[in-house]
């Protein structure tokens, strides 16, 4: 499954869901969620439902249900009963528990298959339970973050300054980041909520990318194709990584070989190997 993008598109909005679908992304998040109103919920199921059972499905198709404590989100899980999505979203989520409780919902209407992406920082408290994951990745397709509903839960002014998150924010961007790691699961990056500055969302994307995120979460199309491209490796960084995957099948029982002047080891032979295998 590869994840280099994750749009999301409101359920209440039947073109938008089909423009969606035929975009470029990699995948598309329908959103039941922040994006539809409140007196719009039932509705926007009603058009969810019907798109599931007629869409054509080329790119991966995940749902964001409510919050799993507003009471919303078992009817979320039924109207996806007879046609499923590839995967469930979850907002608000707050650990192993909260991954439980949805498989108890997704079980009763036989979708306990359908792995889960936790929105892994939206409370304070869930910040706490972000090691807690890795107990049930076998669960989860990936693990992303939020910052927008963290800091409205402490009412901070704001999330960024200068084009970058503040110290905060930082601090659990990084730890959401190692929970998906220690999880053994993809770590998606946050969106970039302004979608006319495709400059400074390449620069976050490209960070994101070297920073051990392998994809990131999208508001629109139009910065679908500059997280693609941060998301790519180069060339160049390609050709290293065959040489060294190439290096060590040379040489099986050493511990650390010689490239080009430079001594590398396994921490080297585990990223290049990762980065072909995500081609």
């Amino acid at each position: 499954m590869r994840l280099r993008s994750l749009l999301f598109v409101p359920c209440d909005r039947a073109e938008r869901m089909v423009k969606a679908a035929q975009s470029v992304a990699d995948s598309v998040v329908l959103d039941l969620e922040d994006s539809v109103a409140p007196d719009r919920k039932a509705d926007a199921r009603i058009m969810l439902a019907r798109f599931l059972a007629t869409q054509t499905r080329h790119t991966l198709l995940f749902v964001r249900i409510n919050p799993l404590q507003g009471g919303l989100a078992r009817a979320d899980v039924e109207c996806l009963a007879d046609h499923p999505p590839d995967g469930i979203v979850l907002p608000k989520a707050a650990g192993r528990e909260s991954i439980a409780q949805l498989d108890a919902l997704l079980g009763r209407v036989g979708l306990a298959h359908l792995p889960i992406l936790p929105i892994a920082t939206e409370t304070p408290a869930a910040i706490f339970e972000l090691g807690t994951y890795r107990d049930v990745s076998h669960r989860l397709f990936g693990l992303t973050w939020g910052a927008e509903d963290l800091s409205s839960a402490i009412g901070a002014v704001a999330v960024r300054e200068a084009g970058r998150f503040t110290s905060p924010y930082e601090l659990v961007r990084s730890l959401s980041l190692f929970a998906a790691h220690a999880a053994g699961v993809p770590a998606i990056e946050t969106v970039h909520p302004d979608f006319t500055d495709l400059e400074r969302l390449s620069a976050v994307a490209t960070r994101a990318a070297q920073d051990g995120f392998t994809g990131m979460m999208a508001i629109h199309p139009a910065q679908l194709d500059t997280i693609h491209r941060a998301f790519e490796p180069s060339e160049q960084a390609l050709a290293r990584a065959r040489a060294i995957v190439a290096a060590f099948a040379e040489n099986p029982q050493a511990g650390a070989v010689s490239l080009r002047g430079e001594m590398v080891d396994a921490p080297h032979l585990k990223l290049a190997q990762r980065m072909l295998d995500q081609r």
